[in-house]
């Protein structure tokens, strides 16, 4: 036959289609490769965005507040207020570069004292003015307020006694992780309030420290009788 196309011819042309279809060339395999290593690495940087996201909103609400005085320089203290916790941490440095840690932990109710070079915290349970002086800071960093203003015309001045109870040493079990962060591998005793020492028993520290409320009050610690 003439100017057609053999059996032959037809067979083979559609062997060249086939093979174009289950054989697609080089240039495609590369697009291909290329698709898949950008949906891979978007995959990947969107997890760990989310996951970045994520442990940033279940992380603690931490804020720093400052106490200034009117007419002063600032003060030795600042405070952190951790609102998740409901826990308000004062650093105290005196003006003999003497520091110590007062933590409030409304959560738990219970009031902790570190003080430097001292192997051991001292605790007591929160009574109602704790709770509220707690909440006045609590609430400033609510309002993501970073300074509070004492006006010293207006500021009172008290003195406070602490007794160490000093024959039990408290179980840091059930306390609270803020306070188990801040006495680790120290001892743990109770104090209570108390009149004073009397002549019989000396004060061996004191620290001074002041809040919202235009309160400042020197706290003094010394060991009652055994």
């Amino acid at each position: 036959m003439e100017g057609g196309n053999s059996p032959s011819d037809a067979v083979s042309a559609g062997r060249r289609l086939a093979a174009r279809f289950t054989n697609p060339p080089r240039t495609f395999w590369i697009i291909l490769s290329i698709a898949l290593l950008f949906a891979a690495v978007g995959i990947s940087i969107g997890g760990i965005l989310g996951f970045s996201h994520g442990s940033a909103q279940a992380g603690p609400q931490l804020s720093r507040i400052t106490l200034h005085g009117e007419q002063d320089v600032p003060r030795n203290q600042t405070a952190t207020v951790d609102v998740s916790r409901s826990t308000v941490t004062y650093y105290i440095t005196s003006q003999s570069n003497r520091s110590a840690i007062v933590l409030y932990d409304s959560q738990h109710g219970y009031v902790c004292y570190r003080l430097a070079e001292q192997h051991a915290c001292y605790l007591r349970t929160m009574d109602p003015e704790d709770r509220e002086t707690a909440q006045v800071m609590l609430s400033a960093a609510e309002q993501r307020g970073d300074t509070l203003l004492l006006r010293n015309n207006q500021t009172k001045y008290y003195r406070e006694f602490l007794g160490i109870v000093a024959g039990e040493q408290v179980d840091p079990n059930g306390l609270g992780e803020a306070i188990q962060a801040l006495c680790e591998q120290k001892y743990i005793f109770w104090v209570q309030r108390a009149d004073g020492p009397g002549k019989q028993r000396l004060i061996y520290l004191c620290i001074d420290i002041c809040f919202p409320s235009n309160i400042c009050v020197s706290i003094c610690f010394y060991y009652l009788p055994d």
